[in-house]
């Protein structure tokens, strides 16, 4: 059968798994880690790269080193459910770097969002602005994180069944 997806195998997976808690790990320890030589290791993470199964490396970057700030989850529901809203609000929120996750929902709330602000006086001038920017928010409740409880990747091995799962890119 033909299809779209990349089959993965249990090495493919433990790379994968590897490189979310580590992503600076050099590439011989990974491969010494998935019990394969540098070079098959190497292609195998290509073609996770070229698939678009690896988007990327990033840092984990300790929030406290910053200073006091503020996280807040806000959610938010559009006056209007038109698609050309949706895009509108999507567009907006794109250039605004205090939002730093986004997520478009199903259900009675359309986003929510994580925001990022020195401190409550911050966040709210920033949601003022957000709301007189004419994006059609009808309401939005906001959530003050008081302390982070887990911050983990996916667990992509648990995704997948025992021989192997196709991913579509």
């Amino acid at each position: 059968m033909k299809t779209n997806g990349v089959k993965l195998d249990e090495r493919d997976l433990r790379i994968i798994e590897i490189l979310q808690r580590e992503g600076r790990l050099s590439k011989s320890e990974l491969a010494r880690r998935v019990h394969l030589s540098s070079t098959p290791c190497w292609e195998r993470l290509r073609h996770l790269e070229d698939a678009g199964i690896i988007e990327g490396y990033e840092a984990r970057v300790s929030l406290k080193a910053f200073g006091p700030l503020t996280q807040v989850v806000v959610t938010v529901e559009l006056e209007s459910h038109l698609p050309a809203d949706f895009a509108r609000f999507e567009r907006a929120i794109q250039d605004h770097p205090e939002i730093h996750e986004c997520d478009s929902l199903g259900g009675g709330i359309d986003y929510i969002l994580k925001v990022l602000a020195r401190d409550l006086e911050s966040y709210q001038a920033f949601m003022d602005q957000l709301l007189s920017a004419g994006l059609g928010i009808r309401r939005y409740f906001t959530y003050v994180v008081t302390k982070p409880v887990k911050r983990s990747p996916p667990p992509v091995t648990r995704l997948t069944g025992p021989e192997g799962r196709k991913i579509s890119p």
